[in-house]
């Protein structure tokens, strides 16, 4: 196993758990997703900020 399958793997359990940990101290479903929304919402954000570095970053001359 590949670094990269083991740590989508290690994804999925995790994911696994935390849902059912959630589940276990009372969140509903739609919780649940309103979760999981947050936290896309959230990765997407620093996507675009990292992006927006880049942009502005002098880019290099090609001679």
């Amino acid at each position: 196993m590949t670094d990269r399958e083991a740590k989508t793997r290690a994804v999925k359990i995790l994911a696994k758990s935390i849902y059912r940990d959630l589940e276990a101290q009372g969140f509903d479903e739609k919780q649940i997703v309103s979760l999981a929304t947050e936290l896309i919402s959230e990765v997407t954000s620093k996507i675009a900020r990292t992006n927006d570095d880049k942009q502005l970053q002098p880019q290099p001359q090609v001679a």
